[in-house]
Parts: C-alpha cells; sequence; structure tokens
C-alpha cells in the first residue's frame, strides 16, 4: 500500500501544479481587465461602469501612417508654407500673447492653431480619453489615427495620383489584415482627416488630380471618417468643427470665456473677414455681393484679405478676434466650399453668424449644432436673393427685434464649448468640447449600424427636405411693397 500510495504521488503533484496554475492565470487575467480600463460586468448594475458602452480601442499604427507625416512637416513649404510650427503644442501651434488692447491679455489657452491641424489635435486627444481599451475585444468603437490630412498635404503638389494614394492604399492593406477589422468589416472604425470630405474623394471631384481616393476605397468606404466638411454625398464622411484658436485648459477656463463675451459691447451691426474669391463660377459667387454690400454700408466692418500665400493679414488671430467680439452679426458667405473656419472663430467670440448657403451650417454639424431649429443660433438669407440684388443684408439683420437677437446671442455662447478643441494636454471635467461630441457621434453610429440600421452622412430623408431654402428661409426677411398695376 505504501508503494501504491508513492506512485500516486506524481499524478497528484502534477494536478496541484495545475490548479495552481489555473488560479494564477485567472487572478491575472481578472485583474489585468480592471487595471486595463477594460468593461467588466458587475451583474445587474448596469450604470456602476462608466465607460460601459463607451470602450474605444485605438490602433497601434505603424509610424509611417502618422508621426513619420509630420516630422517631415517642410516638405510642404513649396506651397502650403512651414507646417512644423503649427504642429508645436500637441497640435496647437504656438501660443498667443496679444498685448495690443486686452483682447486676448490674461486669457489662457489661446494659441495660433492652424485650421487643418485637426489630426494631430484630435489624435492627442484621444490619447487621454477616459474610455480608452488595450483590448479591442470589448471596445464599442476603434480609432484609427491616420493622418490623412497631413498626407494630403505633403503629397498634393508636385506628384501622380500614385504617390497621393500610396499611404491610403498602404494603410488599407494593413488595417484589413487586422483581427479587429475582420470583426465587423470596419464599420465600426473611425479616423480623423482634418480637411473637407471633397480632398479625399478624388474620383467625385471635377479636377482629377486633386486630393486623395481615402474614402472611395475599400477601408475607407466602411469606416466613418470624420472631416471638417462632408461632402453630403449620403457616405461615410461625418463633419465637425474647424480647429479654432481657443483650447481651453479647464472648465474655469471655458466659463471665465463665456462670461467675457456676454459681457462684450458690441459696437458694429455686422462684420465679414475673408478675401473675393474670383475664380468661383459667376452664378453661385455670392462673397463678391457680400463684400459689396459691406463695403456700403456704415454699419459693417470688414478685414479684408490677400490670397496671395504668405499673407498673414487674415491670420492674425489678435485681428480677428477683436473685430468679432465688437460685432453682432458675422457674415458668412461660401468660398472655395459651402464651409468656413470663420464661422466658428466667430462663434467663439459670441458672434451670431449669417448664412448664405444650407451647405454651410445646417446640412453639416449635426452632432454639434441644433438641428430641429437653426434660427435659434443664426440667421439665414438664401444666397439667390442676395447675388440677384434683391434683399439688403443690412435691413434684413435690422428687422430682427432686439430681443430675438439676445436670444441668439445666448444660444451662440451656450454653443461654445460644444465647437472648440480643449488642450490635448489637460482634462476638462463636466464639460463637453467638440471632441466628446464627435465621439458620441460616433459611439451612437456604430450602435445602430450594430443593430442593423443603413446609416450614412446625409441624414434620413425626413430631415432634408427638397426645398431645404425655402424651409429655413428667415424668418425676418423683411416683406416688399405691393406695387399696384398700372
Amino acid at each position: 500500500m505504501e508503494k501504491a500510495a508513492a506512485n500516486a504521488l506524481p499524478p497528484l503533484r502534477f494536478l496541484a501544479v495545475l490548479a495552481v496554475t489555473a488560479w494564477t492565470f485567472f487572478l491575472y487575467f481578472h485583474f489585468s481587465v480592471i487595471s486595463g480600463t477594460v468593461e467588466v460586468s458587475h451583474g445587474d448594475d448596469d450604470g456602476a461602469d462608466p465607460c460601459r458602452g463607451r470602450y474605444i480601442y485605438m490602433h497601434d499604427l505603424p509610424p509611417r501612417f502618422n508621426t513619420d507625416i509630420i516630422r517631415n512637416c517642410r516638405k510642404t513649404e513649396d506651397h502650403w508654407g512651414d507646417m512644423c510650427g503649427a504642429l508645436s503644442n500637441a497640435g496647437l501651434g504656438r501660443p498667443l500673447a496679444d498685448r495690443t488692447d486686452g483682447v486676448l491679455k490674461s486669457e489662457a489657452g489661446w494659441y495660433a492653431t492652424h485650421q487643418f491641424a485637426l489630426d494631430a489635435v484630435f489624435h492627442n486627444r484621444m490619447k487621454q480619453y477616459e474610455c480608452l481599451t488595450n483590448h479591442s475585444a470589448v471596445a464599442a468603437a476603434v480609432f484609427v489615427p491616420f493622418y490623412a490630412g497631413f498626407d494630403f498635404v505633403r503629397y498634393h503638389w508636385g506628384y501622380d495620383n500614385a504617390a497621393r494614394d500610396a499611404a491610403s492604399v498602404d494603410l488599407t492593406k494593413w488595417l484589413m489584415e487586422r483581427p479587429e477589422w475582420r470583426r465587423m468589416g470596419g464599420r465600426d472604425h473611425f479616423l480623423v482627416a482634418g480637411r473637407t470630405g471633397w480632398d479625399f474623394r478624388r474620383s467625385n471631384n471635377v479636377n482629377p488630380d486633386w486630393g486623395t481616393d481615402l474614402l472611395v476605397m475599400p477601408a475607407g468606404r466602411n469606416m466613418s471618417v470624420l472631416v471638417l466638411e462632408s461632402a453630403m454625398l449620403h457616405g461615410n464622411d461625418y463633419p465637425v468643427p474647424y480647429p479654432t484658436y481657443f483650447h481651453p485648459r479647464s472648465d474655469a477656463d471655458v466659463i471665465r470665456w463665456q462670461d467675457r463675451v456676454r459681457g462684450q459691447q458690441r459696437t458694429w451691426l455686422m462684420a465679414f473677414v475673408g478675401a473675393p474669391r474670383p475664380d468661383v463660377p459667376i452664378n453661385i459667387r455670392v462673397r463678391d455681393h457680400v463684400i459689396a454690400q459691406c463695403k456700403a454700408s456704415s454699419a459693417c466692418t470688414m478685414l479684408g484679405c490677400a490670397r496671395a500665400t504668405g499673407s498673414t493679414q487674415c491670420h492674425t488671430p489678435g485681428n480677428i478676434m477683436r473685430l468679432f467680439q465688437k460685432t453682432t452679426f458675422c457674415l458668412q458667405p461660401p468660398g472655395d466650399t459651402c464651409t468656413r473656419r470663420s464661422a466658428f472663430d466667430s462663434m467663439v467670440a459670441g458672434c451670431i453668424p449669417v448664412f448664405f448657403h444650407p451647405g454651410s451650417a445646417y446640412k453639416q454639424y449635426r452632432w454639434h449644432l441644433p438641428v430641429d431649429d437653426h434660427l435659434r443660433y443664426s440667421v439665414y438669407i438664401p444666397d439667390a436673393d442676395v447675388r440677384e440684388r434683391n434683399v439688403s443684408i443690412e435691413a434684413v439683420l435690422r428687422a430682427i427685434p432686439p430681443a430675438a437677437v439676445e436670444r441668439m446671442r445666448k444660444e451662440v455662447i451656450r454653443l461654445i464649448p460644444r465647437v472648440l478643441y480643449a488642450d490635448p494636454r489637460y482634462k476638462l471635467e463636466t464639460i463637453k468640447d467638440a471632441v466628446d461630441v464627435a465621439v458620441e457621434g460616433v459611439l451612437n453610429t456604430v450602435a445602430r449600424i450594430r443593430n442593423g440600421e443603413y446609416v450614412d452622412s446625409g441624414g434620413p430623408v425626413t430631415e432634408d427636405p427638397p426645398n431645404l431654402f425655402a424651409s429655413t428661409e428667415s424668418r425676418f426677411r423683411p416683406v416688399r411693397p405691393v406695387q399696384a398695376d398700372r
């Protein structure tokens, strides 16, 4: 019996070692899940995990898709100027210190931010996202930190289409080989391309040599791509606000700025900042008429801008914000495209935007701006009326009752946090900025896709009426007197 017991010991030792090993693996996995910000079950208490349904996995892309692209930022100096300075401070650019009349003096969070720097700004903000996870299996969405906007710049001039598309083609191959991609065919992935959607749809453009074809490639067609302006082709490019000059570091920075613009004395009725667009077809060129009306009005102030390379007149933040803070209504006609960075700069200054085309805001930015009543925060004057010289912009704006103007300004000031990007190196506590709103939009979009819904950036047909001009026409338009028959 003693001999039999001795012969049984090795198997017992083996089972004991096996049990200890299994228990060790269980404890390791359990605690790594908790420490790695992975979604953990808490029984029936769905509210116990604040990140439930909000976890995001961020691909660790090879540096050729992001850091290597901006490392060669001086490659753009032949046309766009040196972008290196604009990429400092986590993509915000150089700090501003305006000492002329205190427009920005003593205010924290102001930078000379380039309007096309969103790739880097958004990526750096996502690094601080509170529900980031290293376990892709529990992620509600997957972020792809590809610098598509900067990639556009570096090969846009003097290169063929193969060179322009090389990085996008490479990214497509890389993503489609990942297990995370195969789970939903990439429909749960999103990236940020900090330019307009037209810059990534060369096949849909009039100019066959403009931009890349990222959005029409297999990977690009499946992902949600956040751009500064959607091409509105019922695709997957979702618009987010242009970066402004203000990047708060705390809730207090936001509240302090809102209080400042709320109490600002506004001595001008209307203002325009921008340059003429003589290369735009004359049948759709409304900007020239807006400029002409502004010049002819004693109630309008203007910061004219030269389009010459190297001109800085309209890239001096102090001048721009000074003008916007002194103005009640800021005119925002289309330029090269329907949308403008100026619309968001003016809103940050508490200036009520005046739009002349529904594609400038109303058919864009549905995540960030009101969609039920556009006239809560803006004025709409159809561009056709201005081009045909049937409407005086000044007369329309003067006809708006003071109480209505005050309500509109309050709404603009309320929207300020939603249209700015917080400093990526800090964290807002209770206020949601443009990144927070965009991430919520992505998570909602992916959830709807998982539920079997067909989702695209064009929105439901019921929200996109055929006669959008008439449905959003300003209620403040003066009524023309009826002329008696002669």
